[in-house]
């Protein structure tokens, strides 16, 4: 994960726009709450540079959610990355679909 200072207000219904094709997918990273406004960098899981999206608040019009979205993916696998650098977990992306990841919870010390 990489901080920088962007200061972005929430997203409304429908102003993410998914470009899905042959080939192309994208992939949406449910988070908790308070990963909100941090950028998650995801990247090949055969190496390559990494992208990221920051967690925005989303109202879906039922209810409001956690998400960062990546719009535009070529199919294959990614490691989601954590901000120290070690991996949160890896995600297939198919082309022509929306993948879903969710953040792992983490388990407080001595509760493992």
């Amino acid at each position: 994960m990489t901080e920088h200072h962007h200061h972005y207000g929430t997203s409304e219904p429908g102003s993410v726009i998914l470009e899905l094709g042959e080939g192309i997918g994208a992939l949406v990273l449910d988070a908790p709450p308070d990963l909100a406004g941090q950028e998650i960098e995801i990247s090949p899981s055969e190496g390559g540079p990494r992208t990221h999206s920051m967690v925005r608040e989303r109202h879906t019009g039922v209810r409001t959610v956690y998400a960062a979205v990546y719009p535009v993916l070529a199919a294959g696998d990614y490691v989601v990355w954590r901000q120290d650098g070690s991996q949160a977990g890896q995600v297939t992306i198919r082309g022509g679909q929306a993948s879903r990841f969710r953040w792992p919870e983490v388990t407080p010390a001595g509760l493992a």
